[in-house]
């Protein structure tokens, strides 16, 4: 079973580790890389990274 950030579930590390590939995603994001390729590269799903772009 998959856990949101916000519903818990989630260890103190895995939660760091995901909050570091969101902000990289914003720094790609906003250097202009297109949200699928930002998904390709740091191994998350398509809905994420646009999800991401959006925000």
């Amino acid at each position: 079973m998959r856990y949101s950030d916000r519903s818990g579930g989630l260890s103190a590390r895995v939660r760091k580790q995901r909050q570091e590939v969101r902000l990289r995603a914003a720094d790609m994001l906003a250097g202009n890389i297109k949200p699928l390729r930002v998904g390709r590269l740091l191994g998350v799903t398509r809905k994420s990274a646009y999800e991401w772009h959006r925000a």
